[in-house]
């Protein structure tokens, strides 16, 4: 514990008044002691004798004291500001002291272009053209469907029938046993889409095609009753959420047996009713299993592109079939599904959409489509001088700033010479993001 000089002197006079009149001294820490011993006060010699007491003194005046307490005691004043001067100075920053802080010396920065996708030969302005509703005078709705909906579905189909897709080798609709009985069939279309849910086709095909080729007694009804579940599961386990279908399955196969005659429904009430089964799966399943469209079977890709396309603004699958049943002709609601799956698994992709080989971009068809896209990379280093108590030192920060910007087919400017009134005004919108990434 520290004491101040005047506090160590304090001490030295209390202690000789206290033995020149036969009191107790008060008490000393060791810290005190020393600095008693070590610096003693000129023409104070009772005091250097109080100091030096022995251990005999005092526990004889101890005994003259019996009734003493501990609280009676007095001690010299603490301070803890002090240091001593002749310790070692001490190289730790003390708290609140000031600091120089850093000193930016200069910026570096340096850009690259990573890639660009070209546009199409021809660019065309393309607008949204969504289908429209019309109240007659009997206050029947009618719905127009979008002008240029037959161009667009003619060059899509054109663009699929140029490119195979998985749906179109490895689809729900082309796994099941064609060497089998019909009742079979159906039961493993069935089973397919129920396995196609948050999985590519590609791993429904190996897992519908290990079934079929290994499962005791055959891929049907009776086989998967028999089966263990753990056994079940192990035929899907590279299946998204394999275990939840797992137990769906099982159970879906007990009602068939129980309520169906081991068959499939042949109502969408009967299949939604199934466990992890819902609307489109019921439609794509009564299209391919029963031959009957009644309703359009909306997944993600048509959900995605029809949206893209303008047709209409919808947030869920559903909304979507609804908006197409309104106007779409029935005899492409089993095409259709097939027609944007296939083109959303190689051309309208979910992620780098291939615009630069799109007929329906270079018609000027697609409001959605990217006709110039850049990605800039700018990297941008900071040399800092920070100044620290071993001197000064030179360091270098380096951010990454990735930069994207992207023109869609809508947002074109048309040219002088050909202007359109609903244009005159209104700037063109571009898309810029920027991502600012620590390397």
């Amino acid at each position: 514990m520290r004491t101040s000089r005047v506090s160590r002197d304090a001490a030295r006079v209390a202690s000789a008044l206290a033995a020149a009149h036969g009191s107790r001294p008060p008490r000393q820490t060791r810290q005190t002691a020393r600095s008693l011993n070590r610096d003693p006060i000129p023409n104070a010699p009772e005091t250097d004798q109080v100091a030096r007491q022995t251990p005999t003194e005092s526990q004889q005046w101890k005994a003259s004291r019996p009734n003493d307490t501990e609280s009676e005691l007095s001690s010299a004043p603490e301070s803890s500001d002090y240091e001593p001067e002749d310790g070692p100075k001490s190289r730790k920053r003390k708290r609140g002291a000031q600091t120089s802080g850093d000193v930016l010396i200069k910026r570096e920065a340096e850009e690259i272009i990573l890639n660009k996708i070209a546009s199409p030969k021809k660019v065309k302005k393309a607008r949204r053209t969504p289908a429209k509703k019309s109240v007659a005078a009997n206050g029947s709705v009618k719905v127009e469907p979008p002008p240029n909906w037959e161009e667009i579905y003619a060059l899509t189909r054109e663009m699929r029938n140029a490119h195979v897709a998985p749906v179109d080798t490895m689809g729900c609709e082309s796994l099941a046993d064609r060497q089998t009985s019909l009742r079979d069939q159906r039961f493993q279309t069935l089973v397919s889409l129920m396995l196609s849910s948050q999985t590519k086709d590609t791993v429904t095909s190996a897992a519908i095609k290990d079934m079929q080729a290994n499962m005791p007694g055959g891929f049907n009804l009776e086989s998967v009753l028999a089966i263990e579940p753990p056994a079940l599961n192990a035929f899907i386990c590279k299946v998204g959420f394999h275990n939840l279908k797992t137990k769906y399955i099982k159970a879906a196969a007990e009602i068939l047996r129980d309520k169906y005659n081991s068959d499939i429904p042949d109502t969408i009430e009967g299949l939604t009713s199934l466990p992890g089964v819902g609307p489109k799966m019921a439609y794509l399943c009564m299209s391919a299993a029963w031959g009957r469209d009644e309703g359009i079977g909306v997944d993600v890709h048509v959900h995605r592109i029809t949206n893209l396309w303008g047709w209409h603004k919808t947030k869920q699958p559903e909304e979507t079939r609804h908006a197409l049943e309104s106007w779409l002709p029935k005899d492409r609601w089993h095409d259709i599904n097939n027609l944007l799956v296939g083109f959303g698994q190689t051309i309208c992709l979910p992620v780098g959409r291939k615009c630069g080989d799109c007929k329906l971009a270079e018609r000027g068809l697609c409001p959605s489509a990217v006709v110039s896209r850049t990605t800039k990379l700018k990297k941008e280093t900071d040399v800092v001088k920070s100044d620290s108590l071993d001197g000064s030192t030179v360091k270098y920060e380096t951010a990454t700033v990735v930069e994207r910007s992207e023109v869609k087919a809508e947002d074109m400017e048309t040219s002088p010479d050909i202007a359109d009134i609903e244009d005159i005004g209104v700037k063109p919108r571009k898309r810029a993001m920027r991502i600012r990434r620590p390397v």
